[in-house]
């Protein structure tokens, strides 16, 4: 099954099959992302280096 291969519900086949239907391939293209990104880019950055100090410094055991 197509859904369970890709991991994905039925209805995401079923969506894309039906784009196929109307549009052929070029309606399955992405559309890009649906909103702008909620991160300013200095809290992007933040984020960044906070993950990149891994997960002990943030009191979770390190998994490496």
């Amino acid at each position: 099954m197509i859904a369970e291969d890709l991991r994905v519900s039925v209805r995401s086949v079923q969506r894309w099959r039906q784009a196929w239907d109307e549009g052929g391939p070029r309606a399955l293209r992405s559309q890009g992302p649906a909103s702008l990104p909620r991160l300013s880019g200095k809290q992007f950055a933040q984020l960044e280096a906070e993950l990149a100090k891994g997960p002990a410094a943030h009191g979770w055991e390190d998994q490496r």
